[in-house]
């Protein structure tokens, strides 16, 4: 399964398992094993750099098991060909968005007139809640 040019999953990684699908489909769930239950051996893979692992971890989130596999579980259409397609796709998708590097946050400094009318408004709030102090009986 290509991925990318760089990156390309070998079938040994990747194991499909068929099971029984919920929902709407009359006799046909009862008999017929359509949903897809496909897992990836992620943490083992020679093909994955280690950054693009460590992304991948994080965006595969609940998927990710303490073994180091992705588990993607797919029961959406009455087809399994098409469910293991759909499986596929997702799994192609997410080591996509694993791959793409974030960008690194710039700090910048605030203004001259920003840090000023900030200082402006506080002091003017301390102001008027300096007025709301206790009355004084003698006036």
């Amino acid at each position: 399964m290509k991925i990318n040019d760089q990156i390309e999953i070998a079938d040994w990684e990747l194991t499909e398992s068929f099971t029984r699908a919920s929902g709407p489909g009359g006799q046909n769930v009862n008999k017929v094993s359509t949903a897809v239950e496909l897992r990836f051996e992620a943490a083992r893979s020679p093909n994955l750099p280690d950054p693009v692992k460590s992304r991948l971890r994080v965006l595969a989130g609940q998927r990710w098991t303490k073994d180091g596999a992705i588990v993607i579980f797919v029961q959406e259409t009455r087809s399994q060909a098409r469910n293991r397609e759909i499986a596929r796709d997702r799994l192609a998708d997410l080591i996509l968005r694993a791959c793409a590097r974030p960008k690194r946050r710039v700090g910048t400094k605030p203004t001259y007139g920003s840090v000023k009318r900030r200082l402006a408004g506080k002091k003017q709030r301390g102001e008027v809640k300096a007025l709301r102090g206790s009355v004084d009986p003698d006036t």
